[in-house]
């Protein structure tokens, strides 16, 4: 796991985009600062900048530079839930423009995941994660249903857990900072 680490920060330290295992389905990737990077994967999506992508991270150092406030109710949320969870919040900074919705919100995803976890940990910084599918077309269940168009429109591939099969993409829950709740996708 190591060396794929190493590969993969080489290539987001660059500007470049991967395609890797996460604690969901397999993820498109790149330096949530980087608004080149985000471009690339917008682009090789075939996906409006309107839709916005989510952002992991692996801690509340983290956390607390990109969202000044995080709602209590998010660290009780993350707590509780028996599955990964994406919690929309309001305020992101310090992260590419070009990832932060309209309404100046930001998709956001904790995750102990360990090869996506100790990536960040070398990167210090956030990681994109966007399922490995064109924009409208089915979320891929496995690495052997990824696209050639999308296998070959990254940078580098991480070669792990490819073998793996999780169709499970996480429950979003939008949290605004005046306390309003919104399940988005269960």
């Amino acid at each position: 796991m190591n060396e794929e680490i190493i590969n993969a920060y080489e290539v987001i330290k660059n500007g470049g985009i991967i395609l890797y295992p996460t604690d969901t389905v397999w993820g498109i990737g790149c330096d949530a600062t980087n608004p080149e990077a985000v471009a690339k994967i917008y682009k090789l999506k075939q996906r409006a900048e309107t839709q916005s992508m989510i952002v992991l991270m692996n801690g509340e150092k983290m956390m607390y530079n990109v969202f000044k406030n995080i709602p209590e109710v998010a660290w009780q949320i993350w707590d509780l839930s028996d599955k990964p969870t994406t919690l929309i919040l309001d305020d992101a900074r310090n992260v590419a423009p070009n990832i932060i919705a309209a309404d100046k919100s930001l998709g956001v995803r904790l995750v102990k995941e360990p090869f996506c976890y100790k990536l960040m940990e070398r990167m210090k910084k956030p990681l994109v994660s966007t399922s490995a599918n064109i924009s409208g077309q089915p979320t891929p269940i496995a690495f052997k249903d990824i696209s050639p168009e999308i296998i070959n429109g990254v940078d580098y591939v991480v070669k792990l857990n490819q073998d793996k099969i999780n169709g499970k993409s996480s429950t979003i829950i939008k949290l605004t900072n005046d306390s309003q709740v919104k399940v988005i996708r269960k």
